[in-house]
């Protein structure tokens, strides 16, 4: 006897092989798996003295990311002294790439990272 849904009044129990149910069960989980689509997180790195034309070539690269779906983590690496230049300063480098991008998208605020300043972005659901 399998309890199918136990929280029904009154619970719900059939008769039938265990081992056919978890089959089955399994069988449905595998069909449901095969449908979902994993949303990977690609990378596009940036530097401070990054030129306009580099900044292009990457924007259009974190355009067909988030076309595709995935979301994109840009980083700002920064070597030596430039770590502690002015956090605004740093952002507005970052600014740059963004506005470069013409594909809509959500963005997580910058975070600080080992090497340098981070941000998420992600596909914007919105139309």
């Amino acid at each position: 006897m399998i309890e199918i849904a136990p929280t029904a009044s009154p619970p719900v129990a059939k008769i039938t092989d265990r081992g056919k149910y978890l089959y089955e069960q399994e069988k449905k989980a595998r069909q449901a798996a095969k449908h979902r689509k994993e949303v990977e997180i690609k990378s596009v790195r940036i530097g401070i003295g990054t030129s306009q034309h580099d900044l292009a070539l990457k924007a259009r690269q974190a355009d067909e990311f988030l076309k595709e779906g995935n979301k994109i983590k840009v980083d700002l690496a920064l070597r030596g002294r430039e770590k502690y230049l002015d956090k605004k300063f740093l952002e507005a480098r970052i600014a740059r790439l963004l506005a470069l991008i013409a594909q809509p998208f959500a963005a997580e605020p910058v975070t600080k990272a080992p090497r340098g300043l981070s941000m998420t972005l992600g596909p914007n659901k919105q139309k």
